[in-house]
């Protein structure tokens, strides 16, 4: 497997994997309801996230890398109540990487959402829509430490 994982995304796919696909389908809605609401800097100010536009439904996005080592970076994602397969990536990708180094999110392979195991459960169409966010961050980071 090419590139690493930080120890909680690791742990995340695990968890997908230890489970039937329904049930990877049941955790998946259990990661929508838990995704953080935006800060307020950001929910006033809707201009400041990116749209993923490879998205079935409306998530937008921003990354936000601090300027000191190890350029810690926080992710923050806005996806409407009734786009759940969504929001649950969305969450999936905050728990397992806000508060990472730039360094440890850029090493994730870019197949992560396959890992998962929701290729059979989820329209090819959606799973485009997952890894476009991943790599939307991960372009986003790389411009944050190019800049």
């Amino acid at each position: 497997m090419a590139g690493s994982m930080p120890a909680e995304l690791a742990e995340i796919v695990d968890d997908f994997n230890a489970l039937t696909e329904a049930e990877r389908l049941e955790l998946l809605l259990e990661f929508s309801d838990a995704l953080p609401e935006l800060p307020e800097r950001f929910a006033d100010h809707p201009e400041l996230l990116e749209q993923v536009v490879e998205c079935q439904t409306p998530l937008f996005l921003t990354v936000e890398v601090e300027e000191s080592e190890p350029r810690t970076v926080g992710l923050y994602f806005s996806a409407p109540p009734e786009a759940p397969t969504t929001r649950g990536f969305a969450s999936v990708l905050a728990e397992g990487l806000n508060g990472r180094p730039a360094a440890e999110i850029l090493a994730v392979p870019d197949d992560m959402p396959n890992q998962l195991g929701l290729t059979r459960a989820i329209t090819p169409l959606r799973m485009r829509g997952m890894t476009a966010m991943l790599g939307r961050i991960k372009r986003k980071i790389n411009e944050a430490l190019a800049a």
